[in-house]
């Protein structure tokens, strides 16, 4: 007689122990673990497992030069952003690889629905046939959204509204889509296990299931998944490993601008940056999100440095601006947005002690504007000559661009792909680029700009100050 076990499981890991621990013993994560009934038969610890087991394929092992070399090319999603993050730059290295399974995960109402919506009727235009399976939501409650969004008259894309994974295997089996969409995991559970849905087995099993089908009958699947309070995909960590595609949808609800980056892909880079503006009318790629971002720059103000930075293979050009007030407390405060606080602190010692800044009695306020995180080294000469402009209550030039990382001795370093970089700003009408001496040796200097090589932090105060 099969009785009811409770294991506790982590939601990191997805290490499973018969009693609660406040630290869990395989990742060291505190106040992971969480309850969840399994049935066990008298038999033994491993007939849990019996019900939920499925035969494998029975495939036979191959020699690797006997293996066909079938290349399967991308189908379009018909937005070029998520392409480009799908499968990084060039026509045939973007958009959805058959039988792959993405994971897409952000806060809510930032507009994964919005833009998976639009991704399936794109497809649906293309001639695919596409499943748009809701776990949230009713079949009326899409409808609104699909004529909110312009989709209309699309004999390709079908909606069903289920949460019980057997059927929607049941239903992908026998409809046998291109492109399927699941929204979103975390509502989805398996009726032979007791477990609530969103519970760390409930998760694990659907995406194994899902993830089967997917290699069996190559349906390119994407899996919308809830994040917690930290911004992580909520459930085991073990998710983001069998997938193929984790996708994370980034911006504020207050702001129009969306970011797309890619934290792990099997069939291209995940360094490529998708840009999107949400309107009324769904999410709009923006194809130029250098202008976008200094549309509304305030020239002749100080603090405001314009910076180039590398998202992947594009060159983005975006504003530094930065604020220095005396401080009337103890502590003066350290406020950063869209950069590492911690470089940022790095950065002032460095002013302090090898430029002469001072800045021990100053409350300092960093912000990217438009949302952009900025994680590369190329951005310390920016932001240094950002905070010294706000010292100095003097504007950099509206055509003046600058990048360059900054040892601790004070010395500017090398940047890659300075000509690309250098190209961008070229592009946009920025006449003179501040960048180190170093590069300045390497590269072609380009007609109708002035590039100014600089050694130490000192040397490009002076030049601009």
């Amino acid at each position: 007689m099969a009785k009811e076990k409770t294991l506790f499981a982590c939601t990191a890991c997805g290490f499973e122990t018969a009693k609660w621990v406040g630290k869990c013993p395989g990742c060291s994560a505190w106040n992971t673990m969480e309850e969840a009934a399994v049935i066990t038969g008298a038999t033994g610890k491993n007939a849990k497992l019996a019900a939920r087991q499925r035969p494998g394929t029975g495939a036979a092992p191959m020699l690797l030069d006997d293996i066909p070399e079938d290349v399967t090319l991308r189908v379009s999603t018909g937005i070029g952003e998520l392409d480009r993050v799908l499968g990084g730059s060039g026509p045939d290295n973007s958009g959805l690889v058959e039988g792959a399974l993405m994971l897409i995960g952000g806060d809510p109402g930032v507009g994964k629905s919005t833009l998976l919506l639009q991704v399936c009727a794109n497809l649906a235009r293309a001639g695919k046939r596409v499943l748009y399976v809701s776990g949230e939501e009713s079949a009326k409650q899409i409808k609104l959204r699909a004529n909110r969004l312009g989709i209309v008259n699309l004999p390709n894309l079908y909606v069903l509204a289920e949460n019980a994974l057997d059927a929607v295997e049941e239903k992908l089996r026998h409809l046998q889509p291109d492109v399927a969409v699941i929204d979103s995991v975390q509502t989805m559970y398996r009726p032979d296990m007791p477990s609530a849905p969103g519970s760390v087995s409930q998760i694990r099993e659907c995406t194994s299931l899902v993830m089967r089908v997917c290699k069996e009958t190559g349906v390119a699947a994407f899996l919308v998944g809830h994040v917690t309070k930290d911004g992580a995909i909520a459930g085991p960590r073990l998710l983001e490993h069998m997938v193929d595609v984790v996708l994370y949808f980034e911006g504020d609800r207050m702001q129009e601008y969306r970011l797309l980056r890619a934290v792990k892909n099997r069939f291209g880079s995940v360094n490529e940056l998708g840009v999107f503006q949400m309107t009324g009318e769904g999410m709009v790629e923006v194809l130029n999100p250098s202008e976008q971002l200094l549309s509304r720059r305030a020239k002749g103000a100080s603090g405001s440095v314009v910076f180039c930075g590398l998202e992947g293979t594009r060159p983005i050009l975006c504003d530094v601006q930065a604020l220095a007030s005396q401080s009337y407390f103890g502590t003066p405060r350290r406020t950063v947005g869209g950069a590492d606080g911690a470089r940022v602190a790095l950065l002032l010692a460095v002013l302090e002690k090898r430029a002469n800044q001072k800045t021990y009695n100053q409350d300092v306020y960093i912000n990217v504007a438009g949302g952009l995180e900025l994680s590369e080294p190329a951005a310390d000469l920016a932001l240094c000559l950002a905070v010294v402009s706000s010292l100095r209550d003097e504007s950099v030039g509206a055509d003046v661009a600058v990048m360059g990382e900054i040892g601790l001795a004070g010395e500017v370093r090398a940047i890659p792909q300075c000509e690309r970089r250098i190209a961008e700003c070229q592009r946009l009408g920025f006449t003179t680029i501040i960048l180190p001496r170093e590069n300045l040796s390497r590269i072609r200097k380009p007609e109708g700009v002035k590039l100014v090589g600089v050694d130490t932090v000192m040397q490009a105060i002076s030049v601009l100050f």
